[in-house]
């Protein structure tokens, strides 16, 4: 509801505000900015003003918040674990300041406790109000879109968040840490072997450690080994109403290529279905640092690349869903039905596969037992945390482990770089070949390839030989990381479509090669560029065969796949049968509207 235009507007914030509130928290990585007076009287014009007491909750962990609020006067303070023992203040916010993180934009419940420490008064807005605002002033989106994303990063690095309780040995325990870190999730895991936390826990809820792993939420909340798909509802990410759907097209795969076909088609007016079974972003959403995609001079994150992409195709009234695993492609009455893992289905006129490839295993002796503790084929904050103190590896010549070389190089003290090539010019930009070979931190060993892995409940070595010298030795490392050679999400497509020699997809002419003369012949046409061998069905980004395995090119495909629907729907003019409740749908999401 607006503000009543016959009330003042706020008081300009004073120069000084930071030291009328002693304990508020500084503003060292720009994640909590003071809004300056034109904004707060932009704002005051939307909103109401609240006058609010020491102790009320304007905002409760566990909850979704449909309230975006302005410190006027007095002080807030985030809260986690709130009116619990395990209650941790993570920080103080004074008058200028706004509250919330990535959770409010995307309609996640809320991480956190906002509760009120110093009385005053808060300016209140409906997300609808602040959706209206921004659509209209891109400054003031903008600058709470970098501030949320820049919390999020926060609470992530603080260990915020849920707690998941389980044995480092565990494979449901390394997959709900995988899935948690993929999805950038603030959570903390308690090591059910050195942590002694656990061990209360556990006499806190009665539970057995055979009953482990465990998510354990605000001392309210206690799931039981639960499925990726149960600890994503609990967070609240996006899922798909119940019942069979139907629509313009679905896109089966989140990674730059699938979110940028989602954006596009949405934006045109396609009933767009977005489906992904791990996590938004992909490969691309693990990497440290991207430099190499146009638009962005000083590089972006992969985890803030997504999220922003995640938030324009729901901007433009793309449905999502995560997790939700594809299992089985068929055509059907001329439309194509995708089955999923739940026994759910969804059938569309026209389908976008964008799943990817996923780092190859590395094979050699004694690594497998260490694969989620210490053996890794991701690089984020998560696992970069815990390399502070000792030697690490990197396993590969590619621009994802030249990333991810630079990005451990700032935590830990030495890393190294194992290249079976003899220089990285083949496989690696020359932009981070430079900054690879200058960083004082870094090794480079060419001609190195691992043999063996050492260490019993935690990486202590690698083995490894030179090709060129013949010389074996040791490397004493506590952690290791792969990003060898990458094999498709393609299982699932296993005789329903071409696939090349190494399970990726065929399109255009290749994939025409291998269907018979008399399917295109009764289509009229030929194979669109990005076609596979079933007509209205595209493929784009690394999951393509032939493509370039880089996240512009991936962007770019992703994007073209979308041209080429229009063409395979304006050929086929099929009436009736799509559904486009998706274009007109009440937003959920908290942004962008």
């Amino acid at each position: 509801m607006a503000r009543d235009e016959t009330r003042p507007s706020p008081a300009p914030v004073p120069d000084d505000a930071e030291e009328s509130v002693p304990f508020e928290t500084a503003d060292i990585y720009g994640a909590y900015p003071r809004l300056p007076d034109d904004q707060m009287d932009r704002l005051a014009q939307r909103g109401r003003r609240r006058a609010v007491d020491a102790g009320d909750v304007l905002i409760r962990e566990g909850e979704r918040c449909e309230t975006f609020y302005v410190v006027l006067s007095g002080s807030v303070a985030i809260v986690e674990g709130y009116g619990t023992p395990d209650e941790r203040l993570l920080r103080v916010h004074g008058p200028g300041r706004f509250i919330g993180e990535l959770g409010l934009l995307n309609g996640q419940v809320a991480f956190y406790t906002a509760t009120v420490r110093d009385p005053g008064e808060v300016l209140a807005l409906s997300m609808d109000q602040l959706r209206d605002l921004v659509a209209r002033d891109s400054v003031l989106g903008d600058l709470v879109l970098r501030a949320c994303l820049g919390r999020r990063a926060l609470l992530v690095g603080q260990g915020a968040g849920f707690r998941i309780v389980g044995s480092r040995y565990s494979p449901d325990t390394r997959r709900l840490r995988e899935f948690a870190a993929r999805n950038r999730l603030p959570y903390r895991w308690i090591d059910l072997e050195t942590d002694e936390e656990a061990e209360e826990l556990l006499r806190r809820f009665g539970v057995g450690p055979e009953e482990t792993p465990l998510v354990v939420w605000r001392d309210t909340t206690l799931l039981r080994n639960p499925s990726n798909a149960e600890l994503a509802r609990l967070i609240g990410l996006p899922s798909l109403p119940a019942g069979n759907h139907h629509g313009d097209l679905l896109i089966v795969g989140s990674g730059p290529a699938g979110l940028a076909a989602a954006v596009n088609a949405a934006s045109e007016g396609l009933g767009t279905t977005l489906v992904e079974s791990m996590a938004t972003g992909g490969q691309a959403g693990t990497s440290s640092r991207i430099e190499n995609l146009l638009g962005f001079p000083s590089g972006i994150s992969g985890a803030e690349l997504t999220d922003r992409a995640v938030l324009q195709a729901d901007k433009f009234g793309a449905r999502i869903s995560v997790p939700t695993e594809a299992t089985s492609l068929e055509r059907r009455d001329g439309h194509y039905a995708v089955g999923f893992a739940d026994g759910s289905e969804i059938t569309a006129r026209t389908v976008v596969l964008a799943t990817g490839a996923h780092y190859r295993r590395l094979h050699v002796p004694g690594i497998e037992p260490l694969e989620g503790t210490s053996v890794h084929y991701s690089a984020t904050v998560y696992e970069a945390q815990q390399c502070r103190t000792d030697p690490v590896a990197v396993v590969g010549g590619g621009n994802s482990a030249g990333q991810a070389v630079l990005f451990l190089a700032g935590y830990a003290p030495q890393v190294y770089l194992l290249v079976r090539g003899p220089s990285l010019e083949a496989h690696m930009s020359r932009y981070l070949i430079d900054q690879v070979e200058r960083h004082p931190r870094v090794r480079v060993l060419l001609h190195t390839e691992m043999t063996g892995a050492l260490g019993d409940k935690a990486l202590e070595a690698v083995t490894v030989v030179d090709h060129h010298t013949g010389e074996h030795r040791h490397l004493a490392v506590r952690a290791l990381f792969v990003f060898t050679g990458a094999d498709p999400h393609t299982e699932w497509l296993s005789g329903a479509l071409a696939l090349d020699a190494r399970g990726f997809v065929l399109t255009g002419a290749e994939a025409q090669a291998c269907s018979v003369p008399e399917l295109w012949q009764s289509q009229g046409r030929d194979c669109l560029t990005l076609e596979t061998s079933l007509p209205g069905v595209f493929a784009a980004g690394d999951v393509r065969s032939g493509s370039v395995k880089r996240v512009a090119s991936a962007v770019g495909e992703g994007a073209m796949s979308i041209h080429f629907v229009h063409r395979y729907l304006d050929h086929t003019a099929a009436p009736g049968g799509t559904d486009s409740s998706s274009r007109t749908r009440p937003k959920e999401s908290a942004w962008l509207g």
